[in-house]
């Protein structure tokens, strides 16, 4: 399934280079056909990805963190929605169905593809800040630990007042720079979780694009849609590389 995802969107990404230096117009045509037979095939082997949605819904209900519980549950509950509306629309294709309003049903799909990213990058930003606030919490203690104290303001990332040393711009200014350093350690230190924050990323731009709510163009959303199939056929790869829960 990766592969053939990843086979898409090169095709998509080659359509679009094809296109700007001026390949000829049966060329493109071809191009154009093969990425439609990947989707469509795509779409056959997702037929009952539903189902497998829905079970992983009822397994995430079950977690014991609210907020994981939450986006969890609602991004496979939309992810069961979108593989449903692909259903309807491999039938329209198919010719099973040939009355389907295929652009009404494919933009439901992309409706509940975003609703579904939006949960995971949630997700993401949630466990980026728990492992943000220990281990900051980490460095307060090792440096207390070591003698050398923590520099006011940093540790209850408080900003200080007007007439503290070093207050106002430059204390932000070091404040933020902090939080990039350390936002930087936590995802360098949980690779299973930089990588899905990356993928869920690139994923955003394909329903965006789809939707009209930010048009990136063919060859961002193959671009994306190629990395992102790459980084899922490594979670394949290397199963330890897949967030959980």
């Amino acid at each position: 399934m990766g592969k053939l995802r990843a086979a898409q969107y090169a095709c998509s990404l080659l359509g679009h280079a094809l296109q700007r230096h001026g390949a000829s117009p049966e060329l493109q045509k071809q191009i154009r056909q093969l990425e439609g037979h990947l989707s469509l095939g795509r779409k056959l082997l997702r037929l009952g990805n539903s189902a497998d949605a829905l079970e992983s819904a009822k397994r995430a209900v079950h977690l014991s963190d609210v907020v994981l519980r939450f986006c969890i549950t609602v991004s496979h509950l939309n992810r069961a929605l979108y593989f449903a509306c692909d259903n309807v629309l491999w039938a329209g294709k198919s010719g099973l169905a040939p009355h389907v309003d295929q652009e009404k049903w494919a933009q439901r799909s992309f409706r509940y593809y975003l609703f579904s990213l939006i949960m995971n990058l949630s997700r993401d930003a949630y466990e980026i800040r728990l492992l943000m606030e220990q281990e900051s919490s980490a460095c307060s203690r090792r440096l207390k630990g070591s003698g050398g104290g923590v520099p006011a303001g940093i540790e209850t990332g408080g900003l200080g007042g007007p007439g503290t040393p070093g207050g106002g711009l430059p204390q932000l200014a070091l404040k933020l720079r902090l939080q990039v350093l350390l936002l930087a350690r936590v995802l360098r230190g949980h690779p299973p979780l930089l990588l899905d924050v990356v993928r869920n990323a690139c994923d955003l731009f394909i329903p965006l694009d789809k939707l009209g709510l930010w048009r990136c163009g063919p060859g961002i959303v193959g671009l994306c849609g190629l990395v992102s199939s790459i980084l899922s056929i490594l979670t394949l790869i290397y199963p330890w590389l897949r967030l959980k829960p």
